[in-house]
């Protein structure tokens, strides 16, 4: 009877002790969530991660399209208070809103301030996310500040029209002084 309890218990605590290391971290990502870009073309974006967090990840979607062949930049920064950051951003990544990734970003630094930069050229008339990823790692507040400027493209016309104006200032300039 006592081989048959101890039995039972060693295979207790190999039970719990095993399903303790399986147990996987929480998504806490947020749900999507559209950007608009104010009349300069810029948004700015972000999220504050509160305390007892740690061991939990994110995948924020940030939504928005554009209605013409466009440039597109954006800055990612997060902060903590700590020697190494509360949060580990594991990436900044531009999709289509099927899913196909078009652009991956840079990290350029890693510390106690994370920093990434994405940047995508000539993005055609279509609607798209970014996408932020990452993990707390710990329990301290963390949190991440991001922005992302759109600019036009421009079409050839305006290129053959600058060319032209230009052209028309250097018959000015000659005409001038030949007088």
């Amino acid at each position: 009877m006592k081989t048959l309890k101890t039995t039972l218990t060693a295979l207790t605590l190999a039970g719990a002790a095993l399903l303790s290391q399986t147990a996987s971290a929480t998504d806490i990502s947020k749900p999507d969530t559209p950007l608009t870009f104010d009349i300069d073309g810029a948004a700015f974006f972000g999220q504050l991660f509160t305390g007892h967090n740690a061991g939990n990840t994110f995948a924020d979607k940030y939504t928005f399209s554009v209605a013409g062949l466009t440039n597109l930049n954006a800055d990612l920064f997060s902060y903590s208070g700590q020697a190494k950051n509360g949060l580990d951003i594991t990436g900044l990544d531009l999709y289509t809103s099927t899913g196909t990734l078009v652009a991956h970003g840079s990290q350029l630094s890693t510390g106690q301030t994370d920093q990434w930069n994405l940047s995508s050229n000539a993005l055609a008339a279509s609607s798209y996310y970014l996408l932020i990823s990452g993990s707390v790692e710990s329990n301290a507040a963390g949190k991440y500040s991001a922005s992302a400027t759109i600019t036009p493209v421009p079409e050839p016309e305006t290129y053959g029209m600058l060319l032209g104006g230009l052209a028309l200032l250097g018959v000015a300039a000659r005409r001038r002084k030949q007088a």
